[in-house]
């Protein structure tokens, strides 16, 4: 059992660290207030080699491992949910998701250029009434002959409107239930293709999130992810991957939210000392620091597993179960650290704690990942 890590691995967390700093933290409340999607800053990760982490290198990836990638995405989600889960969404559902189940052709014509960033994905399941029951797909993929006609509605679309490519899950064969449902690619510029109105949320303001229309949609084929009926496999397979993204963003956001009180605890004085002196506070921080370090170690756990090719879907059920919530517990006693600073913007933290409630609902919410590690437990 090895805790190190090795110095390719510094050297990404550095990176990531340097990069989270210099170019996100500038400008990270009035991109919140303002609902601004961090475009630049997201064609600069791309740039570094951050949307395609974990791509091979002949698809113009990182090669990179996925603790590479949990590291990656700790540091930039202290500073910037909005811009770690365009990282996450393209690098852990579509990139992984074309490179894993693609066709030579599919991984030619668009992972290459998702993987450096020039362009990014979005992962189309959510509906107006399929959340957390992907099974019920209201949107249809009629099969035509040589391509599907595509009507429907999906919700909540991360990247909506700033995507090149979509994969769109959507129901062929009512009959077959969750054996006729496909996976389709989906170019942005395809007739019938409507994005809807933008999500005013309550945390990751700066994330592209829309509702997108489909209406008599022609897509060919070629652009369908595996066999006919594939889809909903493909969609919770990718997914079990998604969540180690998803726990890292959670874990990014409880120790950046603790790392703020931690500095402003030594910082403000009260009754003639710093306030990390008091034991009230001091012991607030303990349960912080330890509550971190133990979801941070279920990523990283869930990552390994993931990299030595053995089951993992357990470890990214529990990891992002609980550094979910440890991101909402951290960010809360982090508020109250700073007392009436913590209740505005310039001090960060309640932006943080915003942001923390997101990772308990998308990609699978946390009573889904109570269903998912009991069947597991229980088998």
């Amino acid at each position: 059992m090895d805790f190190q890590l090795t110095e390719e691995q510094l050297a990404v967390q550095a990176a990531a660290r340097d990069f989270a700093q210099n170019d996100l933290l500038p400008g990270v409340i009035e991109r919140d207030t303002h609902e601004k999607f961090p475009a630049e800053q997201i064609k600069k990760m791309g740039e570094l080699g951050f949307m395609g982490m974990m791509v091979d290198p002949k698809y113009n990836g990182g090669g990179m491992d996925t603790v590479s990638y949990v590291l990656a995405m700790e540091e930039i989600s202290k500073i910037d949910s909005s811009a770690s889960v365009a990282m996450s969404v393209n690098n852990s559902l579509v990139c992984w998701g074309i490179e894993k189940f693609g066709t030579e052709e599919q991984k030619e014509k668009y992972l290459k250029r998702l993987a450096t960033g020039e362009i990014i994905g979005a992962f189309c399941l959510s509906e107006p009434e399929a959340g957390s029951d992907a099974t019920s797909q209201r949107t249809t993929a009629e099969d035509k002959g040589d391509h599907y006609l595509v009507n429907g509605t999906k919700n909540w679309i991360t990247n909506g409107n700033s995507a090149s490519v979509y994969l769109v899950i959507a129901q062929t064969d009512k009959e077959k239930g969750h054996k006729g449902i496909n996976a389709l690619i989906v170019e942005r510029e395809t007739e019938g293709f409507v994005v809807g109105k933008k999500e005013e949320k309550l945390g990751i303001r700066g994330s592209d999130t829309h509702s997108l229309m489909f209406q008599d949609m022609k897509v060919p084929k070629e652009n369908r992810i595996g066999e006919d009926g594939f889809g909903f496999n493909f969609a919770m397979a990718t997914l079990n991957g998604g969540r180690i993204g998803i726990a890292a963003q959670a874990l990014g956001i409880a120790s950046g939210a603790y790392e703020l009180a931690l500095k402003y605890s030594k910082e403000r004085k009260a009754f003639g000392k710093e306030i990390s002196q008091h034991q009230a506070i001091a012991f607030k921080l303990a349960d912080m620091a330890t509550q971190i370090e133990t979801a941070r170690l279920l990523c990283l756990k869930a990552a390994w597993l993931k990299d030595q090719k053995q089951d993992f879907s357990q470890a990214s059920a529990m990891a992002k179960l609980y550094a979910s919530q440890v991101a909402m517990d951290t960010t809360v006693e982090a508020v109250q650290v700073h007392g009436g600073y913590g209740f505005v913007k310039e001090y960060h933290v309640e932006r943080l704690m915003r942001d923390a409630k997101i990772t308990q609902i998308y990609e699978g919410t946390s009573e889904i990942q109570k269903i998912v590690i009991s069947r597991n437990i229980l088998k």
